[in-house]
């Protein structure tokens, strides 16, 4: 009879530890499928995650008024001197086809400098060479600079030098440069 008694004890052990391992399993496998990972449908590139948006201003095409146009840039061309690319980035034109550009082509930026605050931008002669647009247009052309560097939070004045020179002015003398532009 010990014997008997003693199978269906071990029997019945069996029967539990299958039992217990079975919910075991099962709860397991729950917790994997609650922890599965998303995997979005297009994966972000490092590219992607190395661009920033900046602010640039252009004139609109049919009203003329300044309109900001965000690009994305790559993130390491600010590193550097990021006042001189966003300069670059004007002069080069904007991307939109309702914006044209406001500042000469030939215009090159010779020197840019940070101090307290100030951006003191020292463009070439083609910036102001043959310009007689009258102060409202030529000063679309110093709004454009500015509020670019404005966006820019560390920037609360913009100073423009020609050719090194101080109190220059485009070529009908309607705007000079003689005064910073505060924020």
């Amino acid at each position: 009879m010990n014997q008997k008694i003693f199978k269906r004890i071990a029997f019945a052990l069996a029967i539990i530890i299958i039992v217990l391992l079975a919910v075991m399993f099962t709860l397991k496998k729950t917790e994997e499928e609650e922890l599965v990972e998303y995997i979005p449908q297009e994966e972000i590139s490092d590219e992607q995650y190395m661009q920033t948006m900046v602010t640039l201003y252009f004139k609109e095409s049919t009203t003329g008024n300044l309109m900001p146009e965000a690009r994305l840039i790559d993130a390491k061309l600010l590193v550097e001197n990021p006042y001189a690319t966003l300069l670059d980035l004007l002069i080069q034109g904007p991307k939109n086809e309702t914006l044209e550009r406001i500042i000469p082509q030939e215009t090159k930026v010779n020197q840019v400098i940070f101090e307290k605050g100030i951006v003191t931008i020292d463009f070439s002669e083609e910036f102001i060479r043959d310009i007689r647009l009258g102060e409202e247009e030529e000063m679309k052309i110093i709004n454009s600079v500015v509020n670019t560097l404005f966006e820019l939070t560390e920037v609360n004045g913009v100073k423009i030098l020609v050719n090194g020179e101080e109190n220059k002015g485009f070529a009908d003398q309607a705007v000079l440069f003689e005064n910073i532009f505060q924020k």
